[in-house]
């Protein structure tokens, strides 16, 4: 089987700038934040697992101040502005675009995070600063798939059901909360599997659980996994060690380590 490839970059980018617009809690778990602004008016949605690099400022800032390189530079950029000035960045899903505006949707678990904490506190006219970085979706046309997800990527696969109208897969969704499931339009073909964790387990390990369980007598031709890393690598073992899927069938995301903090 031919390697996938493991991401399609945007064909050119910059970094843009926009302000908070909205910013509603959903359920739960869950934020929506409404991004928008002049810059926005470039961004090229692309649908799938779009994701982008969101920049926010920390605590106490006035105003934000963003690298000036939209290259990998950007980085040592980041990395060389002093900690007063220096900007939260994190990795996120565009969950939704209209002419101007894009919707980015949190999982929050009121654990103190700065992603978390911006999102539960944005006000309109918060400004943030969107680096669009492509899609990781990229499976072979025609084939049958396997979706798997925590709350971290709810919003990954969900872009991805509504991108994908002829897509046949079996998809398991796992959130912290009933609330947190979400109406979605599933196309023909597509079982959707919604798991609620009732305990206190990781994130993904209870969506790994019923992995374990699927009749897979019949592989899957692509398999999507992202969330913590745990989901991600123990899906990948799985399947490879114990149902035979070749590893280049496979695209797995590790969004978050649990116990491991994300670029500041």
């Amino acid at each position: 089987m031919p390697t996938l490839p493991q991401r399609r970059t945007p064909d050119s980018r910059r970094l843009l700038r926009a302000s908070v617009l909205r910013a509603e809690r959903t359920s739960t778990h869950f934020v929506t934040l409404t991004a928008g602004g002049e810059d926005l008016v470039d961004f090229t949605p692309l649908g799938f697992d779009q994701w982008c690099r969101l920049f926010f400022p920390r605590e106490g800032q006035r105003g934000l101040r963003l690298p000036t390189a939209s290259s990998t530079r950007w980085l040592a950029q980041h990395m060389l502005m002093s900690a007063a000035s220096r900007p939260w960045v994190r990795n996120y899903t565009i969950r939704a675009t209209r002419p101007g505006e894009v919707d980015i949707e949190f999982a929050v678990h009121g654990d103190g995070g700065p992603a978390s904490k911006f999102a539960e506190n944005a006000r309109p006219g918060d400004e943030v600063g969107i680096l669009d970085e492509g899609i990781a979706y990229l499976p072979p046309a025609g084939v049958t798939q396997l979706l798997l997800a925590d709350e971290s990527a709810i919003p990954a696969a969900l872009a991805i059901l509504e991108s994908s109208p002829g897509l046949r897969a079996t998809v398991l969704l796992e959130v912290g909360a009933r609330d947190d499931i979400q109406a979605v339009d599933v196309p023909l073909g597509t079982q959707v599997q919604w798991l609620v964790r009732e305990d206190d387990r990781l994130p993904g390990r209870l969506a790994l659980d019923v992995l374990g369980q699927l009749d897979l007598s019949d592989p899957p031709g692509y398999t999507w996994v992202a969330g913590e890393s745990g989901l991600a690598t123990g899906a990948r073992r799985f399947l490879t060690r114990e149902r035979g899927v070749p590893k280049q069938a496979i695209a797995f995301q590790g969004y978050w380590k649990h116990g491991r903090a994300s670029l500041g």
